[in-house]
Formats: C-alpha cells, sequence, structure tokens
C-alpha cells in the first residue's frame, strides 16, 4: 500500500540501519512500491560484540535483507572513513535508523558518540545535499511523564533516551537556521512486527511470548501485567509514518504510536486465540524499580501536519504478523 503521492522511482535513498528492523522493511516498501529506485543501506551488521549487560551490540542481520536488490554498506557510524563512503552518492531522502537502540546500555561514552556525533554528519549531509532527512527519536525521550506523553514534555531516564532528546534538540536549531529543509523527527513508542526477531533480548514482548507460546510454555509475565499499559504499534504503521513524513507540512518531531495503550496480559492472551493454546499466564514479581507503567501517545499533531492515521489494532497487527512468528520460530529457535 502507497502511503503518499510521492514518486521515489529515480529517486536514492539511503536507509541507515538498514538491516535492522524498522530499516530493512523500510527497504522492502521501497523495493515493492517503487522498483527504480535507489536504494542504498549502511549498517554495521551484528557481531559477536555484547555491551556489559550481556545485550548484542548490533543487530542488523544479513537474513533482514534476502531479497534486496540495491547498494549495501558495511560501516560503523563512529567511523569517519565508512562515513566518507555515502560521500559517493547524491541522496534525495535520508532515513537514519541505525542507533544503539538498548534503554539499559548505561555506557553514556557510547551511547552518546554513536547516536549523537553522527547524527551532526547526517544531517549536515542532508543540508549539503538538499536531501529530506527523516530521523529515529524514541518515546525513551519520556521517561516516567505522565500520559499521554506530549512532545515538547519530556524527561529522559536513561542514556538512551538522553541520547534521542539530544538529537531533536541539534534537529529543532537547524529547522530553525535552515527552513528550507525538511527534517522530521519520529518518536516511535512500542514497535512490533516482521523483521524483529534479530533484535535478540530487546525484541517486543509479542515475538517472545509468541516463542514461549509456540515452545509450549506458559506465558510468563510480571504480577499485575493487565495494569501495565504500553502504547503498542504496528511495523506497517510505522512504514505508514516515515513515507508521510517526507511530505509533512512542516519538519517538526512527531510521536508515532495508536493512541489506544494495551496491556501485556492483551498480547499473551491474542497470541493464544491466534495460536489455539489455552495455557494460562505464570506471573512473577517484577524485579525492575522506577519500571514504566503507562505509555499514551499523543498523536494530534502528528495526524495534523504529517497525515499519520494509524491502522492497526493490537488484535490485527498479531494476527497479521502471526505467521512470521511461526516461521521465526520454526528457522531460527526450534
Amino acid at each position: 500500500m502507497k502511503y503518499n503521492d510521492i514518486n521515489f522511482n529515480n529517486k536514492t535513498i539511503l536507509i541507515t540501519g538498514g538491516a535492522g528492523f524498522i530499516g530493512s522493511n523500510l527497504a522492502f516498501y521501497f523495493q515493492e512500491h517503487f522498483p527504480d529506485a535507489h536504494i542504498v543501506i549502511f549498517d554495521c551488521f551484528r557481531s559477536e560484540n555484547t555491551f556489559s549487560n550481556g545485550n548484542l551490540q548490533s543487530f542488523g542481520h544479513y537474513k533482514n535483507l534476502i531479497g534486496f536488490h540495491g547498494d549495501i554498506l558495511c560501516g560503523n557510524l563512529n567511523s569517519d572513513e565508512d562515513m566518507a563512503l555515502l560521500k559517493a552518492y547524491e541522496f534525495d531522502y535520508i532515513f537514519h535508523e541505525a542507533a544503539i537502540s538498548d534503554t539499559r546500555v548505561y555506557d553514556q561514552e557510547i551511547v552518546m558518540q554513536t547516536n549523537v556525533n553522527s547524527f551532526y554528519t547526517l544531517i549536515d549531509m542532508a543540508k549539503e545535499t538538499k536531501s529530506t532527512l527523516i530521523y529515529a527519536s524514541s518515546a525513551a525521550t519520556y521517561g516516567s511523564q505522565p500520559s499521554p506523553q506530549t512532545v515538547g514534555i519530556e524527561g529522559p531516564e536513561n542514556p538512551y533516551g538522553f541520547s534521542k532528546y539530544a538529537m531533536d534538540q541539534i534537529a529543532y536549531r537547524y529547522m530553525k537556521e535552515n527552513p528550507e529543509m525538511t527534517i522530521v523527527g519520529l518518536k516511535y513508542f512500542n514497535v512490533y512486527g516482521e523483521r524483529e526477531f534479530f533484535k535478540d533480548k530487546t525484541a517486543s514482548t509479542v515475538i517472545q511470548f509468541g516463542h514461549q507460546i509456540l515452545a509450549g510454555k506458559t506465558p510468563r509475565l510480571f504480577e499485575g501485567s493487565d495494569n501495565i499499559v504500553r502504547d503498542f504499534v504496528y511495523i506497517k504503521d510505522v512504514i505508514q509514518a516515515n513515507i508521510k513524513a517526507c511530505a509533512a507540512k512542516q519538519s517538526g518531531v512527531y510521536n508515532v504510536g495508536t493512541s489506544k495503550p494495551r496491556s501485556f496480559q492483551d498480547i499473551a492472551d491474542i497470541l493464544q486465540k491466534e495460536l489455539g493454546t489455552d495455557y494460562g499466564t505464570e506471573y512473577f514479581p517484577n524485579p525492575f524499580t522506577g519500571y514504566q507503567m503507562h505509555t499514551q501517545a499523543d498523536i494530534s499533531t502528528s495526524q495534523e501536519f504529517l497525515g499519520y492515521a494509524p491502522q492497526w489494532e493490537l488484535e490485527e497487527g498479531i494476527k497479521d504478523y502471526i505467521d512470521a512468528i511461526k516461521f521465526t520460530y520454526e528457522t531460527e529457535v526450534k
């Protein structure tokens, strides 16, 4: 489904983090709908390196790109030499999805270097080449702000959230100083959908619960999970937001969610219905302090200035996703 009237054929499109979850879905959207677009993926790809919390340092995976026909550059945002490879292109659109996105990485230096320093390079590139720049911000910028979370009322509580907050401030300055540029930041809420499996432990609870159930196990949820709600947004709505952002009425930073928060219990129950199981639920104490109990995106400005309209309720999103959950279980887990 095409989300606006822009013809991306014969345009040169950069997707950083293009071997990751959202980036790879963007790549295949363009390839399917605009076969004459020149798509360039820049990604450092998955390595065996881990952070101190045991999680992988990079999530981009070649399997997310099987069937992709565009250019692929393996490079690191922190490498000037790698970033210089992008100078060979004149980009019309830049989608900046690459980042350290693990909210439980507390090494402030590496998070700020990777997420913030590289943003200056990309935003200057967009200015020089007159590219439209769409970048991934995050609902993590809100911290524990009460719902509904509204752009402009932020309070990040971890290095990742702060790095995205810093990117937004940089973007605002460039918007003000360069009104001819189109710069749009998208604050993603809890995204789920196809090609997220290789995010490993940071993948959504949707696929994690789905794989537990397929393994014949009872879903394990925090105690009180029926009262822990998040704004879960399906990947196809996230792609919609990115595409519509290219024709934004004005540059800015916008929320990407549904504005309809749902509980973790809802996810487990919907999955069991779709998978035809009745294992019940196993509860255990929440080990995290300061755990956010409620998120809900205020999408009023996203609707007004992007024309964004979420199309996927949680039930429909999981139903659409279920075959991919089964496939990754059979090919990657079982």
